[in-house]
């Protein structure tokens, strides 16, 4: 289907395509019925996706502990480090308290009249159609859209996620109206999080309305903001690079459940998945997947990043290893020959990782 450089598919078609090839795998058992209590089989692999049922959500909470479980979605937008400007955006955390004596945020700044063309334009914004009926008013008041924020007031963005206090703007020498906060992503070498600024809004108008902000006038976006049900573990704190549970090897976890956004990542952890619990079950150790690979990072991310902040991620550049000091210098002005030089990379570790199999 038409989606630009997204992958799009028709639903149901992409459904019954997956149907007829499950149904036509003479190895495969195809037992239609719910799912309440994981089997006892030797290998499991649970691959759930975001609306796991109840009963299988609270087996899954026992295995794994109900805290690690989350049942809603909540992920700020994500940008191109390379496209915010540096003229207007400033390195500096609130008060100075900085972590290890490295300013922690960069932040855009609005005066007054930016500010309240940034909330009508807010208040005007085209809302995401939900999937479900109930999620566009079921939300939690700790991560509410700020367009939600918006209509509570005109001042409540900036005595919310966007207060100004304890910040100076180099530029005027005196604290803005207002601020967006960057945060740099754990585990996400060039790229920034919109901190608080989980929306609901349709993706062209977050990148309309975002790219009013001070800063991030040409802004790329590597991931929108959304707030949706899921289901997902807390992988950091519970699987390995190979998608295992630490606590119960014998249990793999892959796609959305495994905190995966995107029909690619699933379908990749399921792959993966897959290929680790077969050499399981042959007796043989299961190996990560090279590390400069695509699917290496995807799995390397969700096993291995900051558990208190853990949010679901797509595949981007930023999540694979970045080039060494010489190769960013020769080729610092051509971005399409980096990302070039980092597929090369990978496609190399791939045929390795094959090899070192054979």
């Amino acid at each position: 289907m038409p989606g630009g450089h997204s992958l799009t598919v028709d639903r149901e078609g992409f459904a019954a395509e997956v149907t007829a090839a499950i149904e036509g795998q003479p190895l495969i058992e195809l037992r239609r019925e719910e799912v309440t209590a994981l089997p006892p089989d030797p290998i499991v692999i649970i691959a759930t996706g975001p609306l796991t049922s109840e009963a299988l959500a609270g087996e899954i909470a026992r295995l794994t502990g109900s805290e690690r479980l989350f049942f809603y979605d909540s992920i700020s937008p994500i940008v191109d480090a390379e496209t915010v400007d540096a003229g207007i955006a400033f390195w500096a955390s609130r008060y100075g308290k900085s972590t290890g004596g490295t300013d922690d945020y960069l932040n855009c700044p609005f005066d007054r009249p930016q500010y309240d063309h940034f909330v009508d334009q807010l208040l005007q914004s085209q809302a995401a159609s939900a999937h479900i009926p109930e999620d566009d008013t079921r939300y939690f008041e700790a991560c509410l859209p700020i367009e939600e924020l918006a209509r509570r007031g005109r001042d409540t963005l900036r005595f919310g996620p966007m207060k100004p206090v304890g910040l100076t703007d180099p530029r005027t020498g005196r604290r803005p109206w207002a601020v967006v906060q960057l945060r740099q992503e754990n585990l996400r070498a060039q790229s920034f999080n919109l901190v608080g600024f989980q929306n609901h809004m349709k993706f062209g108008e977050q990148a309309r309305i975002l790219r009013l902000i001070p800063g991030l006038e040409k802004a790329e976006f590597l991931r929108f903001g959304q707030i949706h049900r899921n289901t997902y573990i807390n992988a950091p704190a519970l699987l390995t690079a190979t998608l295992q549970l630490r606590a119960h090897p014998r249990v793999f976890f892959a796609g959305q459940i495994s905190g995966v956004e995107g029909y690619v990542e699933a379908i990749a952890t399921g792959l993966m998945a897959g290929v680790h619990a077969a050499a399981l079950a042959v007796g043989h150790a299961p190996r990560p997947l090279a590390r400069a690979t695509a699917l290496g990072s995807l799995c390397h991310y969700i096993s291995g990043a900051d558990p208190v902040h853990y949010q679901p991620a797509n595949i981007t550049f930023d999540l694979l290893p970045q080039l060494d000091e010489a190769a960013r210098h020769r080729l610092r002005r051509d971005k399409q020959a980096r990302h070039a030089e980092v597929c090369r990379r990978a496609q190399v570790a791939l045929e390795e990782w094959v090899a070192a199999d054979v």
